[in-house]
């Protein structure tokens, strides 16, 4: 390859890349804010002591005592204590806490008479995560609280505490998580955020060194020095980019894993996704600089494209659950398959054999480019700069 221009095309783009700063920005200082935003936004794993009111109607001590057992969880914090529905109601309304427990009037009363009063809690779901935990916390004491009740009703009757125990709970129920024993969110969200920038930068970046070149009317000069061969010249010129992208790729595998001790059942395998990873999200930024060869479409392109990855990958929503036509889409970027192989090899720790499948997609990505650098030859050869 050196007789083709192979090392005269990658020395020629280590020298463009050193003359612009806009390299250092896209390709270092930008992937290394997103990175440390991600892992310092996520860092406590699980946000606790969500923000919520009591509406205690009965104040006596049976209410008292559930207000203190409330605000003795982890999930929830009793910041007001409000005397009605429609306080609590506009105290949500203003953002001021995320769902409000009611205690009803004659509560103690109801309880000790055997009659059967309502308790009633409200969280906010329009922010998920926050009215979720507020919602379990609720849900807890409520069962709790219940539970307190017909256990002092059923000792009362003469029954002993372990026909009690056999009555309320008869199953015993143990929850073991696996991958996850932590139910940390940062160690599933923080890697596939991440991928997802990842794999968004390395697009627009590919895409700007490539478009570029026709916009300056370099691209006859960038296919000469490689003797007209295309493939030379596109391998000789992202070279130095897969260079600068594996050292970022495996930085940022080393702040999740050895920093943050993210379990991770295989590391070395991990490496080598990222490097196909990297190869991939290349490659798609090739094809979309052949199918419109033009700085402003090509990077609008994979800017949609990338922003799009976040929603129909799997991060937040499964694949298995989207409506077809759109599942579809979810398998035609590399940040599907990066993201399946860190739950199986990474979480999961499954033997690579398990992952094989996924390894050999990423490599799909260059085989599907060359379809189309013909039409992006062409496109050097005759360029044509629409603004």
């Amino acid at each position: 390859m050196t007789d083709l221009g192979f090392w005269s095309t990658a020395r020629r783009e280590c020298r463009r890349m050193a003359s612009r700063k806009m390299y250092l920005f896209m390709m270092v200082v930008v992937p290394v804010a997103i990175f440390l935003f991600f892992t310092g936004l996520l860092s406590p794993g699980l946000p606790l002591r969500v923000p919520t009111a009591i509406v205690d109607l009965d104040h006596t001590p049976m209410s008292r005592k559930v207000t203190r057992s409330l605000n003795a969880g982890e999930l929830v914090n009793i910041s007001e204590h409000l005397e009605s529905y429609t306080d609590a109601m506009a105290s949500v309304r203003r953002g001021d806490i995320f769902g409000f427990f009611v205690i009803p009037p004659k509560f103690e009363k109801d309880v000790l008479s055997g009659k059967k009063p309502t308790l009633e809690y409200y969280t906010n779901l329009t922010y998920f995560v926050p009215g979720t935990l507020s919602f379990k916390g609720f849900k807890t004491v409520s069962v709790t609280t219940a539970a307190g009740v017909v256990s002092a009703q059923m000792s009362a009757m003469g029954l002993t505490p372990d026909m009690v125990s056999a009555m309320i709970q008869p199953v015993d129920v143990q929850e073991h998580p696996i991958g996850n024993p932590w139910l940390n969110y940062s160690i599933y969200l923080s890697p596939s955020f991440c991928f997802g920038a990842l794999a968004l930068m390395i697009m627009l970046s590919t895409c700007f060194c490539i478009s570029m070149e026709i916009k300056n009317d370099t691209s006859r000069q960038w296919l000469a020095g490689a003797h007209g061969h295309i493939t030379v010249a596109l391998a000789g010129k992202l070279l130095p980019h897969f260079v600068v992208w594996s050292v970022m790729g495996q930085f940022m595998l080393s702040l999740l894993f050895c920093w943050q001790h993210f379990p991770c059942g295989n590391l070395p395998a991990l490496c080598l996704a990222m490097e196909l990873f990297i190869i991939g999200c290349m490659a798609m930024g090739v094809l979309f600089c052949s199918i419109v060869p033009n700085p402003r479409l090509s990077m609008t392109l994979s800017a949609l494209i990338g922003i799009l990855t976040f929603s129909f990958v799997g991060f937040s929503f499964p694949v298995q659950n989207m409506y077809g036509p759109i599942a579809i889409f979810s398998y035609l970027v590399p940040c599907r398959y990066m993201f399946l192989i860190y739950i199986f090899t990474g979480l999961n720790a499954f033997p690579v054999y398990y992952s094989r499948l996924y390894f050999v997609a990423l490599l799909l990505f260059p085989l599907i480019c060359s379809l189309l650098i013909r039409r992006l030859r062409n496109a050097c050869l005759n360029p044509v700069y629409v603004p």
